[in-house]
């Protein structure tokens, strides 16, 4: 029995009170009531569907609606002030690449499909390895030797298959970035390497994307948005050049916390949310710290360079 049935199967009960109490004041009172909250309960539905779908035009439109799975599965986005229908249609119009289907990628993967953004387009030229299991959730010990972007995709769609994802198993070079960047709203960076970073950073300050961008090694890691676009700063402002070799050793050579991926990966998918929906103020201009040992975090500001080579002058 649907829950408006068992609703309606008890205010049925004061038109029995009625039959019983014939003319009495009470009945009407009673049958009056049940009519209010019936009406109410209507126009309390109709108002949240409405909110979640697209006004009509005289022409057609490319704004999807939701299904009565949707709007319930995203209630809880739905009823945020600084989210609601508005927002939740932002995330499924919303396009995300994220660059990496490792560490910081398997959560920022996890979190951007359960939170309904349409389009999310994972590259990653890595197969999954059982070293890999202890920190990339996204990743089944069955994925073994499967290429990493369509393990994801695979663990992706089976949480929410109301969401489009696009695998590339290759890896990200010039040839290809600018054209794959087009395509997409908002680029993630988890990759493990500072090449891919570089031109990450370069690309999309070409394109004026904004660039999500999170990094880890052992205990600690860090995460921020940079988007000269946006009168941020970009990843060279504040990483000129890559560290001499030994100075940044990998999560292969280092080690890393089995949390730590999760916590910084999360955060990206968040403030890749934050800037579709446009309710809040990313984390542009800011570098957040998290020190997982001691569970404390620091917040620096970072500053647009006006001698930087890809986005000064």
């Amino acid at each position: 029995m649907t829950a408006f049935a068992k609703l309606m199967a008890v205010l049925m009960v004061p038109f029995t009170v009625q039959a019983d109490l014939s003319g009495s004041a009470f009945a009407g009172v009673a049958v009056g009531a049940a009519i209010f909250v019936i009406a109410l309960y209507v126009f309390m539905l109709r108002k949240l569907k409405a909110n979640a779908k697209p006004a009509q035009t005289a022409g057609p439109t490319t704004t999807p609606t939701f299904s009565d799975t949707e709007l319930e599965r995203y209630a809880r986005h739905i009823v945020m002030r600084e989210i609601g229908g508005a927002g939740q249609k932002k995330l499924k119009n919303g396009r995300v690449l994220v660059i990496g289907a490792g560490g910081l990628g398997a959560p920022a993967l996890q979190y951007l499909a359960a939170a309904g953004v349409g389009t999310i387009g994972v590259i990653d030229d890595d197969t999954v390895e059982n070293t890999n299991l202890q920190r990339q959730v996204i990743h089944q010990d069955a994925a073994i030797g499967t290429p990493k972007v369509f393990s994801a995709q695979k663990m992706m769609l089976a949480q929410n298959p109301f969401i489009t994802v696009q695998p590339y198993h290759r890896r990200l070079t010039v040839e290809i970035a600018q054209d794959l960047f087009q395509e997409y709203d908002i680029i993630l960076e988890g990759s493990d390497n500072f090449e891919t970073r570089y031109l990450a950073n370069k690309t999309a300050v070409a394109l004026g994307k904004p660039l999500v961008s999170g990094a880890l090694s052992q205990w600690e890691g860090q995460i921020s948005v940079f988007h000269p676009a946006s009168a941020g700063p970009c990843y060279q402002c504040v990483f000129p050049q890559k560290p001499a070799e030994g100075v940044a050793p990998s999560c292969a050579q280092a080690g890393v916390f089995a949390p730590l991926p999760g916590v910084i990966g999360a955060m990206m998918a968040g403030e890749a949310m934050k800037i579709i929906i446009g309710a809040a103020a990313p984390m542009t201009g800011q570098m957040l710290v998290y020190d997982a040992l001691y569970g404390e975090t620091r917040t620096f500001t970072v500053k647009r360079r006006n001698d930087c080579e890809i986005c000064g002058g």
